[in-house]
């Protein structure tokens, strides 16, 4: 092979590899396994976050603080509790950029939630069709797919 087709053939693969990785990083899936019992008691006040938001120990922090959760007493019965604990540490990140333990448990306060929303405005958290930062579907229009690509943003104007 001539050096121009291996150039040529490294300069493509890189430019696959970039796009590729910005896509993957866009998009975290809610598992197919989901217990019911998630989307029940936790989608029944917030987004069902995808696991892969957080980290093991994230989680771990998350489930066994439910009665002081976020200034709600979000406790469940002991048997709901381990099957989505369980699920959710199954399914935590394995990605090292989002491996952090997030500080107070909060997504919106972990680093990369940070750098990927720093040019966003704290006025803007509060307009009333947003509320917080945790409210991800308010901007990102496939959020309860897992797709957070910034092409698929819409900022509500109020």
């Amino acid at each position: 092979m001539s050096s121009m087709k291996i150039k040529k053939t490294i300069l493509i693969s890189a430019a696959l590899l970039l796009a590729c990785s910005g896509t993957f990083a866009a998009k975290m899936a809610m598992p197919a396994d989901a217990p019911a019992s998630y989307e029940v008691e936790c989608a029944s006040c917030h987004m069902a976050y995808p696991p892969a938001l957080l980290s093991e120990q994230s989680w771990k922090n998350v489930m066994s603080s439910l009665s002081k959760h976020f200034g709600t007493d979000a406790s469940v019965d002991a048997k709901t509790q381990i099957e989505i604990a369980n699920w959710l540490v199954k399914n935590a990140t394995t990605r090292q950029k989002y491996i952090e333990t997030a500080p107070e448990n909060r997504i919106t306060k972990t680093s990369w939630f940070i750098r990927k929303h720093d040019e966003v405005k704290p006025e803007v958290w509060k307009r009333a069709s947003i509320k917080s930062p945790a409210n991800c579907g308010a901007c990102h229009i496939d959020a309860t797919k897992g797709i957070f690509s910034e092409s698929k943003i819409k900022i509500p104007v109020k």
